[in-house]
């Protein structure tokens, strides 16, 4: 299976690098493996992988908003859908370039906007009060399943229209599809064939007799039958809601705890004025990015960093690594919720930036301000067991113990 166009290392004048961001000890910190590539160059070589690499701010930002001569339709994983059969459908919005990008992209913005979202507010605040009062009445807890995963799964899963029954399989959903982000190895292969049931049941919820006649589900349907949408993609987009919206949410949220629970300073803040929780989360995405690679695919001939670089050229964004970089951030590696954190790429730039993000913005303050109303201290009562994924960084398990204010 070709990957990437490998040119013959004695042509590469970019460094050259052995580093491996898909190993588990990498995924356990990458921060130190980051720093190491923004000091190499403005872009390095990746020769494990045939692909190039980018990690400093400037170059992510400027490479995100180019989408005509860095594209996504030959997919956001090494894996390139140009040259090879896709392992799966691609999406048709984060795969997709103009002009199907314009039209797909429309519909599912409208459905997401600031007046259709605002809507759901009263709703998330609700369920984020019964979750802390839960908490609460715990006292000890394991805060990914029983609160940073229950939330969006409630939510969200109510949002989209999907039946309560089998919300379980959501994320293994996600999962399996955040994986294929980056290579096709191991760890994707063996999410893939222990996702089977969940994507019998993505399947199954799809389609329109399933859905809520009220949720952002039924209501792709009706843009197909208004003709914005072929009938056909209306489920396809239904999945996208489904895959995109879940995980990255449970591990930003679990993300937020874990944060606090190691800078109680930074959490009392907060608590004293729970109106800082919108800015604290954008910290949170910065400092702990839930994203932290996809590719994107040169469309020609092209020079990055003073490398030249052919067309159909696979190139790795480091997210994590642009949130951490000292060249845009002032004490980069300090976690600070006083830090004015807009710029960061948490959710990505330009076109192909995460069409969900205010969605995810709304429930993650929701959640951070009624934690902090309601609760005075939290605290890590275990080693967290980290989720290891290609593209995505978040927590099997985080023990926690929190105390009502």
């Amino acid at each position: 299976m070709t990957t990437a166009i490998s040119p013959e290392p004695s042509r590469v004048t970019a460094p050259i690098s052995d580093f491996d961001p898909y190993a588990e000890d990498v995924l356990n910190n990458p921060y130190p493996h980051y720093e190491v590539l923004r000091e190499l160059g403005p872009i390095v070589y990746l020769q494990r992988y045939g692909a190039y690499a980018i990690a400093r701010h400037e170059e992510i930002d400027a490479v995100l908003r180019d989408h005509v001569t860095y594209c996504s339709s030959a997919g956001v994983g090494l894996a390139n859908f140009h040259t090879e059969d896709p392992w799966r459908k691609p999406s048709l919005i984060l795969e997709a370039d103009p002009p199907m990008h314009g039209r797909t992209r429309k519909v599912v913005a409208g459905l997401l906007a600031p007046a259709s979202i605002n809507k759901l507010r009263a709703t998330f605040e609700r369920e984020a009060e019964l979750l802390v009062d839960r908490v609460l009445d715990m006292g000890h807890l394991d805060a990914m399943p029983e609160l940073c995963a229950a939330y969006p799964l409630k939510v969200f899963g109510d949002a989209v229209g999907v039946p309560a029954v089998g919300r379980e399989h959501l994320l293994p959903y996600g999962d399996m599809v955040f994986n294929g982000f980056g290579p096709i190895n191991e760890r994707f292969k063996t999410r893939l064939a222990a996702a089977q049931e969940s994507i019998a049941w993505i399947g199954k919820v799809c389609k329109r007799e399933n859905l809520t006649p009220d949720g952002f589900g039924a209501q792709l349907y009706r843009a197909a039958d208004e003709g914005d949408l072929a009938p056909e993609e209306a489920p396809m987009l239904v999945r996208t809601l489904l895959s995109a919206g879940l995980d990255t949410t449970a591990f930003t949220l679990c993300n937020a705890v874990l944060a606090f629970a190691r800078h109680p300073d930074q959490w009392a803040l907060v608590q004293a004025n729970p109106a800082m929780a919108r800015q604290a989360l954008e910290e949170v995405l910065r400092f702990e990015s839930t994203f932290h690679s996809f590719y994107r695919t040169t469309t020609k001939d092209v020079e990055l960093g003073g490398v030249a670089l052919p067309k159909e050229q696979k190139i790795c964004v480091f997210i994590g690594s642009a949130n951490r970089d000292p060249r845009r951030w002032e004490r980069a590696d300090v976690f600070d919720v006083t830090r004015r954190a807009a710029g960061n790429l948490a959710f990505g730039t330009g076109i192909h930036g995460c069409a969900g993000q205010m969605l995810a913005r709304l429930e993650g303050e929701i959640v951070l301000t009624a934690l902090a109303k309601r609760v005075k201290t939290i605290r890590l009562e275990g080693a967290p067991v980290h989720h290891y994924n290609n593209s995505v960084r978040g927590y099997d398990s985080l023990p926690i113990s929190v105390t009502a204010a």
